[in-house]
């Protein structure tokens, strides 16, 4: 996996055309039951963040969530704003490194952010 998102971040790779977010949620969003619940190590205090993936600019699909295309709840209703230095660097990737990416980010994150 190394040398391919190596290739990724260099641009070498044609098959780099996915983008990873994060999106910052209002803490509003801990009123929500099924969140709290799928978050038991959140943090008073911390961020709550949504992270996902698309083919689109993080900007475009942030639109699409605040407008309900295709929207996950959370964003919808929470969502903030976009958290650029969480996600650029890794921009663009391939689909699986868009993926193992994700899940890092989340656990790297899950220290006090609810992911």
């Amino acid at each position: 996996m190394r040398a391919t998102l190596e290739n990724t971040l260099n641009g070498s790779n044609p098959k780099a055309r996915y983008n990873i977010y994060v999106v910052e949620l209002d803490s509003a969003v801990l009123s929500e039951r099924r969140f709290v619940e799928r978050n038991p190590d959140y943090r008073e205090g911390s961020p709550c963040v949504y992270i996902g993936m698309t083919f689109r600019t993080p900007e475009e699909r942030f639109e699409q969530h605040k407008s309900g295309y295709k929207a996950a709840k959370y964003v919808r209703k929470y969502g903030k704003r976009l958290k650029p230095r969480q996600y650029r660097s890794h921009n663009p990737m391939t689909y699986e490194d868009a993926c193992n990416t994700i899940y890092e980010l989340t656990l790297s994150m899950n220290y006090g952010y609810s992911a």
